[in-house]
């Protein structure tokens, strides 16, 4: 699908499935003393890469779906509450009886490198093949549909199948390095990936590392060899690398410190996604991102809650 056919379908909702959960992050204020309480500054707020694109869609303005499951349990109803109240339709949403709602605990130091991570989205194997074919009025009324890789193998390839026969492009986020391999088998059928260098690695089998802008680019060029439509490789510190088979391109990293790098690479792929269905050129939209990425890494929370298209444009990067 071409970008200006998307663009024909941006009054028409995203459809997003994926995770949802409960984040606990905490960022080291003082050296670290194993097996010892440490200080830190510690913080709570809903999360998951599904949820958090779809929440940063709503703020800018597009109709977004959210089909995700939760537990049976306070921290359930909070997180889909609070979601609706952003603007997303959560009605596509799960309570699940037997599990508890995702949960994300991540330390970070304090510069914002990612120390240690441990994830619980077993509640997501209540997303299962039979339940995304009851979702099929959804997928044909859908613009897009975005699917981040916590989906269960068996679940994402009928997501696949069930958008590919109904002429519905799919957008994905490889969302760890552990999770990444899932999406190997559908690269030629993804209209945009986002990655950042680890996982992009992993989609090449490691083979080059991805370490900086010569060799992101080069990846990225492989990946649209293989069939992605557009490819974003978040770099960090050294910015962010897109292509298309047409055109590539970087845009550097806005310098600010980082209070919380929680839902900066969700921002980022969510203020793109929004750019190209409004009609806005790939390279404006990825610095959009950039800049929305920055937003949320000097925020406390995955979502800068300010987030608009006119406070995008008022801090655009050059």
């Amino acid at each position: 699908m071409s970008l200006e056919s998307l663009q024909e379908r941006a009054d028409r909702p995203v459809l997003a499935i994926g995770a949802a959960g409960l984040d606990m992050v905490g960022v080291i204020t003082e050296p670290v003393t194993e097996r010892l309480a440490n200080p830190a500054s510690i913080r709570f707020s809903f999360g998951g890469v599904a949820r958090n694109v779809a929440e940063n869609l709503a703020r800018l303005g597009q109709a977004v779906r959210l089909a995700t499951a939760v537990g049976e349990d306070p921290f359930g109803s909070d997180l889909l509450e609070h979601t609706a109240s952003c603007g997303v339709d959560v009605s596509p949403s799960l309570h699940v009886k037997g599990y508890d709602t995702g949960s994300y605990l991540a330390v970070y130091e304090s510069d914002g490198t990612l120390k240690m991570a441990l994830e619980d989205m077993q509640v997501l194997q209540a997303l299962t093949p039979a339940y995304i074919r009851e979702l099929e009025p959804l997928f044909a009324e859908s613009s897009v549909i975005f699917v981040d890789a916590n989906l269960p193998p068996k679940t994402l390839k009928v997501v696949v199948q069930q958008a590919r026969r109904l002429k519905v492009p799919v957008c994905a986020d490889t969302t760890s390095v552990v999770l990444a391999e899932r999406l190997l088998p559908y690269l030629k059928h993804l209209f945009l990936l986002s990655t950042n260098s680890k996982e992009a690695s992993v989609l090449t089998n490691h083979t080059p590392d991805v370490t900086g802008r010569a060799s992101a680019l080069e990846v990225s060029r492989f990946l649209i060899n293989q069939g992605v439509e557009v490819v974003i490789i978040a770099l960090a510190a050294f910015g962010v690398v897109y292509a298309t088979s047409e055109t590539s391109g970087h845009v550097p990293a806005v310098r600010t410190k980082v209070v919380d790098p929680t839902g900066a690479g969700d921002a980022l792929t969510a203020t793109t996604l929004f750019g190209l269905l409004n009609n806005i050129p790939l390279d404006d939209s990825v610095r959009l991102g950039v800049t929305a990425a920055s937003l949320v890494l000097r925020h406390t929370g995955p979502v800068y809650p300010g987030i608009s298209l006119e406070s995008l444009y008022d801090q655009l990067i050059g």
